[in-house]
């Protein structure tokens, strides 16, 4: 069977599609600079088709770093501010009455998207933070009893700030257990701050990034190919017990109230699959579980209040137990 081509000139060719995407990370520093970890979680998310919680604080092109990913990959690109006052149906849409026809008609919201931006997550009460749950979870949309499926590719890209918790509402650990991933975007090096001012010094316009020289490198069809390939990535009986161990390590962690579910163990071997094969191999190997073990894992284990006051992290007892569950060999 031939290798599939969409009409932007893709191939659908597995060995295509991973050179495709890891010329993302070059396109993409044409309007971020030093964030290669954060584009590489977001490929792994839309590889394993899972949603990606960026945690930073402001003004450190979490906004950016989402544009120019979909602008790379040519997907359609929503941004939603989370506010107090948002209401569900302004993220997921309504029946609008209208008048020539006597009939309601249904108005798509901004979910209706391949890459939503839901920017301070945090921000919006629960109610409107659990609007997204079933588009995240089952990939629609359910109005007035009606489910409406959502385009494909679909990621949520949510956004929020670690250090100002003044009016907000802290994501529920159900919700949290929704995304796959939690990137934390640090502060720019001393170089690499210095080469941001200087690209604006230059007359970098971030929203303009067509100007910046950002093209579409990759595609819907290297998507399909390259999640086609994951699927058939090798798993060795030795390689899930490993992650079933780390996982169950974090329920018995006296650090911690709340340890990884079975779903967290999915996603992990999921993650570990998706690097194993961006790294260029078809099967896992310990070194895969490990370099995901810290985005995938960090929210969904819970603090006990004791650890917390004496410093302890999520990521140190994660890397605690990464340090002495037995890797197989």
């Amino acid at each position: 069977m031939a290798p599939t081509t969409d009409n932007a000139g893709y191939t659908g060719d597995p060995g295509a599609a991973r050179s495709s995407l890891e010329a993302l990370r070059a396109e993409i520093a044409k309007a971020v600079v030093g964030q290669d970890p954060a584009v590489t979680g977001l490929v792994v998310a839309l590889l394993c088709r899972g949603h990606v919680l960026l945690e930073g604080v402001p003004g450190v092109a979490k906004t950016l770093l989402v544009r120019a990913l979909a602008s790379a990959l040519e997907l359609d690109t929503k941004r939603v501010q989370f506010t107090p006052d948002l209401m569900p149906s302004d993220i997921t849409g309504s029946l609008v009455y209208d008048a020539r026809t006597a009939e309601f008609s249904f108005q798509p919201g901004p979910v209706f998207t391949n890459l939503l931006l839901a920017d301070e997550i945090n921000r919006t009460p629960p109610k409107t933070q659990s609007s997204l749950l079933e588009a995240m979870e089952e990939r629609q949309v359910t109005v007035d009893g009606t489910p409406r499926l959502l385009p494909e590719p679909f990621l949520v890209a949510a956004t929020q700030n670690p250090v100002e918790y003044e009016g907000t509402y802290p994501l529920p650990e159900a919700q949290l257990d929704r995304f796959l991933l939690k990137l934390t975007i640090p502060l720019p090096s001393r170089e690499d701050e210095i080469h941001v001012l200087t690209r604006h010094a230059e007359g970098f316009n971030p929203r303009d990034l067509r100007a910046a020289g950002v093209r579409p490198v990759a595609g819907p069809a290297d998507l399909e190919a390259a999640r086609a390939a994951v699927a058939k990535t090798t798993v060795s009986p030795e390689i899930t017990g490993y992650v079933v161990d780390i996982c169950r390590a974090t329920r018995e962690s006296p650090s911690l109230t709340l340890g990884v579910s079975p779903r967290g163990a999915t996603a992990l071997l999921a993650t570990a699959r998706a690097w194993a094969w961006l790294t260029g191999r078809d099967y896992v190997i310990p070194d895969d579980v490990k370099a995901l073990a810290l985005p995938t894992l960090r929210h969904r284990i819970q603090l006990r209040p004791e650890a917390e006051m004496e410093g302890v992290t999520t990521d140190s007892v994660i890397n605690a137990i990464l340090a002495h569950v037995p890797v197989p060999r």
